[in-house]
């Protein structure tokens, strides 16, 4: 008795611990055309791209327009924007860090192909400028032309 007593414990317990161990789920374009006052929904992604590099000289104007000219814009032929930004932090030292950097705003359509496009440019720039790290945010937008 004692046994199935344990059992039936263990087993609720095993079945109320693995409850919470579903894989989150990744909603990007929620939104439906009934929400969208104007447009459609689709997803905008802002990538950021720091242009110091350890060691090296910064990226120049000229290597990032090459990036932009030969790796951006033939994947996303409907177009982009890109604006200058300044990135702050306080490094573990305590010291102010700043390093320009370049923001590239994609408006893209909420599927698989597009977001290897999107992982693709990030992976290209890290390799090529020997970066740690390109950010990366999305939201869900309503676009109207």
């Amino acid at each position: 008795m004692k046994n199935v007593f344990v059992a039936g414990i263990s087993a609720a317990f095993l079945a109320f611990s693995l409850a919470g161990c579903t894989a989150p789920v990744t909603k990007t374009a929620e939104k439906t055309d009934a929400t969208c006052k104007v447009g459609a929904p689709m997803v905008q992604t802002t990538l950021y791209f720091g242009l110091s590099r350890s060691g090296g000289p910064d990226i120049t104007s000229a290597e990032w327009q090459h990036f932009v000219d030969q790796d951006v814009t033939p994947r996303f032929r409907d177009g982009l924007t890109v604006f200058d930004a300044r990135g702050q932090w306080l490094g573990n030292d305590g010291k102010l860090a700043k390093e320009n950097s370049k923001a590239l705003m994609l408006i893209h359509g909420n599927d698989p192909a597009e977001n290897q496009k999107i992982e693709t440019l990030r992976s290209v720039y890290k390799t090529r400028f020997a970066q740690d790290s390109v950010m990366r945010v999305d939201d869900t937008v309503c676009v109207g032309f």
